[in-house]
């Protein structure tokens, strides 16, 4: 497996920015412009207007805060994951032709949406400071359940964008799947909604585990389900294991069939 530093996976992030934006007036601004409109959709027209209200609370910007709070994860895990399917193929003219590394073509789709979520996140820090929303010592723990997030995103993009080397249906079905996930996932409603049979099955739902983390901490003030976090830790790694497997034993057959 070809090697690779971090100044690549800078300048192909980099790169990856710049074929974003070409041809835009106002160029890497949207990077923050989309984040609030985004949240001006979720807090104030949601939150207020459409008169959104999250059950035992009072607070006219619950919801739309909860909304926030798993809406922006879930953007960064599932676009990471759809980015990451078709990777080998729209790189091909590189793969072929350079022993680059796959692995950082995957890493760079991970940092680049890095970015945007850590953008999203700052502009909701600061739409939540205006409106004199109470920040607890949970925060902290944001940069661990990030961590988590896209190192799940990293191994499910892996593994589906080498079988869609070979069956080009899986880019397809990857869609399909995320689009079902998020539905099954507890981010614009609440799960006390949910009949009991449904709601256990969704305890083994990894997105839900990390969704309900964000709301605990942003919505609640709370602590995350700490001994649920440990049993994806743990799956997050053998799934990342197992991708990584995959790549390093079909790497060449993948250069080949490129």
């Amino acid at each position: 497996m070809a090697g690779f530093n971090f100044s690549y996976i800078v300048e192909i992030t980099r790169q990856d920015f710049a074929t974003r934006f070409a041809g835009s007036v106002l160029g890497s601004l949207w990077t923050v412009i989309w984040p609030l409109v985004n949240l001006f959709v979720y807090i104030v027209i949601f939150g207020k207007l459409m008169g959104g209200r999250l059950p035992g609370t009072s607070d006219m910007n619950a919801y739309g805060i909860y909304l926030a709070a798993g809406l922006i994860p879930w953007t960064a895990f599932s676009t990471t994951i759809m980015r990451s399917v078709t990777v080998f193929l729209e790189k091909k003219h590189i793969i072929t032709k350079v022993n680059t590394s796959m692995t950082a073509l995957l890493i760079h789709i991970n940092l680049s949406e890095s970015i945007t979520f850590w953008i999203s996140m700052v502009v909701f820090f600061a739409i939540l400071g205006i409106q004199g929303h109470h920040f607890n010592r949970t925060l902290l723990l944001l940069p661990f359940l990030y961590y988590l997030q896209q190192l799940l995103a990293l191994g499910i993009g892996l593994g589906a964008a080498v079988l869609n080397v070979f069956i080009r249906d899986v880019a397809q079905i990857v869609g399909v799947v995320l689009q079902l996930w998020f539905w099954f996932t507890p981010i614009v409603y609440v799960p006390d909604i949910l009949p009991k049979l449904v709601y256990r099955i969704m305890t083994f739902n990894p997105a839900y585990v990390l969704v309900e983390s964000y709301h605990r901490i942003f919505v609640y003030g709370d602590l995350p389900p700490c001994k649920s976090l440990v049993l994806l830790t743990i799956v997050t790694h053998l799934i990342l294991f197992v991708s990584f497997f995959m790549l390093r034993h079909l790497e060449k057959d993948i250069r080949d069939f490129l």
